[in-house]
């Protein structure tokens, strides 16, 4: 807290873009210093991915229909994009519970009466489990290639289907940030969170060809923005796809992806930050 409030006692009145930088910076800043005293909050956070790949690659690997084969191999390169995909929208669960934590112990209200930029604490925040998420990507792709996996693109496409990846669990953590600040406590906004994650995740092309699926339902699949951002991580990493669709985000991936991202992340920024500044008033 003391970081926080020397910041805030600092800041200038001058430009309000520069100020907003920097106390979402300071933000930021404080929750990375919290994660590190608390270990276990990553841990618990790497355990959960890690288990999802150890256990579809060799519990479903062998029975898995993708491209015309069952070959476990195949399979783990088919699923890794949707373990990373999925992994970094549960991310969204963790910020809701943390802001949400903040508010029911009222240190919302404390940030509140310090001389900052109003969307500051959100932003700060939110950029902080982005650094927690890229910390679990790496780990779950050390994971991966233990198991099997392999990219066969250059390092630039590699690392752009990573910046994907990350853009989607920025967009998703102003989500839960939304559903944060909207319960009571922490533990709502942790089930909040999680509920209505389930069927965006496997109602994708994730984990199962969505070819495979009833026409209704596969269409719900292939315009689902999670979707998006596997497929196009899949086309970036080299690895097999599902089959072809006739959606445009399935052939546009890439394209479909910044632009749900970006989407998401101004609609939902918009209406956290509003939230924000209701529920603490």
């Amino acid at each position: 807290m003391s970081a926080v409030t020397d910041a805030a006692r600092v800041a200038a009145p001058g430009n309000p873009l520069s100020q907003s930088v920097r106390d979402s910076l300071v933000i930021a800043k404080r929750n990375l210093i919290r994660m590190s005293r608390i270990p276990e909050m990553v841990i618990f956070g790497l355990i959960q991915p890690i288990m999802f790949v150890v256990l579809f690659s060799y519990v479903f690997g062998g029975s898995m229909n993708i491209g015309g084969t069952t070959d476990p191999s195949v399979y783990r390169e088919f699923l890794m994009a949707g373990i990373f995909a999925q992994t970094v929208t549960f991310a969204t669960a963790g910020a809701g519970a943390g802001i949400a934590d903040d508010m029911h112990k009222g240190l919302i209200d404390r940030f509140r009466s310090l001389p900052m930029a109003r969307g500051a604490v959100l932003t700060g925040r939110t950029l902080a489990d982005l650094v927690q998420t890229a910390l679990t990507l790496f780990v779950l792709a050390m994971v991966a290639l233990l198991v099997g996996w392999r990219t066969h693109t250059n390092i630039g496409e590699v690392l752009g289907a990573f910046g994907l990846l990350l853009l989607l669990g920025y967009a998703f953590t102003w989500v839960g940030a939304l559903i944060g600040l909207s319960v009571r406590t922490p533990e709502a906004a942790t089930s909040g969170g999680l509920i209505w994650l389930f069927p965006v995740t496997f109602i994708s092309n994730a984990f199962v060809d969505s070819s495979r699926m009833t026409p209704w339902l596969q269409h719900v699949a292939d315009w689902n923005p999670f979707s998006a951002t596997v497929q196009a991580c899949r086309v970036l990493f080299g690895n097999p796809g599902v089959s072809p669709s006739e959606a445009w985000p399935m052939q546009h991936p890439v394209w479909a992806s910044l632009i749900y991202s970006v989407l998401i992340i101004v609609m939902f920024r918009t209406l956290a930050v509003r939230k924000y500044r209701s529920a603490t008033a």
